[in-house]
């Protein structure tokens, strides 16, 4: 009888860069295939620990991770690969070399990634779910840049107030 049991994966949707984030996908040594950053669970790990880990090890980056973004499932071997993605941000440049399966790490805008990624159901997946991690990303950049104005719009007014005060205590 055959074995039902599935292969547990996890990976990243890897985004670097402003407004106009690039995806990491990466090229596997072994086929030469352009592929999403994932990889198998070890035993008793965890799938976001994977899926951090797996990033980590194919693109030489450490990350931050966000939100979950959805599984796909493919067969391999006569089993079916569930993967599960978050969607995550290279903090950074690369603090390691890539894992030795992994002959190259490309960072291209969405449509080139989609393009470039050699499996279909990996191009379906990324069309499906890029858009929302590109988005994400541009709205955190949007909030953060807009604290940081408002914040140094605060240093400035009290910089100002407090030189008002000096002037009229005759400090200044």
């Amino acid at each position: 009888m055959q074995d039902l049991e599935p292969i547990l994966a996890a990976g990243g949707i890897v985004l670097r860069g402003g407004f106009r984030p690039h995806i990491a996908i990466v090229r596997l040594r072994r086929d030469k295939a352009w592929v999403l950053p994932k990889g198998k669970l070890q035993p008793g790990e965890g799938t976001l620990a994977a899926a951090k880990r797996e990033v980590v090890e194919e693109t030489g980056h450490e990350v931050l991770v966000h939100e979950f973004l959805g599984s796909m499932s493919y067969p391999v071997a006569g089993k079916i690969k569930i993967v599960q993605f978050w969607h995550m941000q290279a903090v950074g440049g690369p603090v390691r070399e890539p894992t030795y399966d992994i002959k190259a790490v490309k960072w291209l805008p969405l449509k080139d990634a989609i393009k470039t990624l050699t499996r279909v159901h990996e191009k379906v997946f990324l069309a499906h779910v890029g858009p929302v991690a590109v988005r994400t990303a541009e709205q955190t950049l949007r909030r953060r840049l807009g604290q940081k104005i408002v914040h140094r719009h605060k240093r400035a007014s009290r910089r100002v107030s407090v030189t008002t005060v000096q002037q009229m205590l005759g400090l200044g």
